[in-house]
């Protein structure tokens, strides 16, 4: 099991489809990954030697900002608007959807579980 930025990625997946398992690294950058550094995608992550292991982490470290450092990005760039009390940061503030969703039904990822409301009454017909 190879560690690539302090991710044990999966040895018997794909380079391709293991890079994915860093926070940060999607399809696309995957792919970019294996092309800048000339792994054929096809390849085994078990397959793969020391110095490709040592070349892959050389590019994410150069080229890219993944896990810790891109984790603090996010949560630091959501703290601003919430300070600035802009309408996303209030949304984010209350935890509801911040990008236009409705909320009157579904949300409920957001909203957390459905909680009852005292004195009302089912409708029935």
């Amino acid at each position: 099991m190879a560690r690539i930025a302090g991710v044990n990625i999966p040895a018997q997946k794909r380079v391709e489809i293991s890079l994915r398992y860093i926070y940060g690294i999607g399809p696309d950058r995957a792919s970019a990954i294996c092309n800048k550094v000339g792994i054929p995608t096809e390849r085994r992550v078990n397959e793969l030697t020391d110095d490709e292991i040592f070349r892959i982490r050389e590019v994410i470290d150069a080229d890219y900002k993944v896990e810790g450092d891109l984790r603090r990005d996010v949560a630091m760039n959501i703290k601003r608007l919430m300070d600035l009390g802009c309408y996303r940061g209030l949304r984010h503030r209350k935890g509801l959807p911040v990008h236009g969703q409705r909320t009157h039904t579904n949300a409920r990822t957001r909203k957390g579980p459905a909680r009852p409301i005292a004195g009302k009454k089912k409708v029935t017909k």
